[in-house]
């Protein structure tokens, strides 16, 4: 996966290859069950993003950074689950990995200052 500085382009890129990735996925009860998961959590990362990018104020732009940092860390469960299953293509779930992990380290050091700029 291309790095981009755009976070918005990150994410919807990180969505999309969640999609992508899902749709290669067994049908299995299990597959479907983690597939919706991941798709839902990696969408709502990058919809979240949109609605902070929104924020009528800086203690809502932190709360709803927040909620991106939620959808990530769900994310990276569910590709965990996925791992240890063994379900999917080892080398793009383990890209998305990687993605997530450093998606969640920029999102926590954005919330990180968003709320040291409002003395929390």
């Amino acid at each position: 996966m291309e790095k981009r500085y755009d976070l918005e382009e990150r994410l919807v890129q990180f969505a999309g290859e969640s999609i992508k990735f899902c749709n290669s996925l067994g049908n299995t009860f299990a597959e479907n069950h983690l597939k919706g998961q991941l798709i839902r959590s990696a969408c709502g990362a990058c919809l979240n993003y949109g609605e902070a990018q929104g924020a009528e104020s800086k203690k809502d732009f932190a709360h709803k950074n927040g909620i991106v940092l939620k959808e990530l860390k769900e994310s990276r469960s569910t590709l965990k689950i996925l791992a240890y299953s063994e379900f999917g293509d080892v080398k793009l779930r383990d890209v998305l990995l990687c993605e997530t992990e450093e998606l969640c380290a920029i999102f926590g050091r954005i919330i990180t200052s968003a709320r040291k700029n409002l003395g929390q």
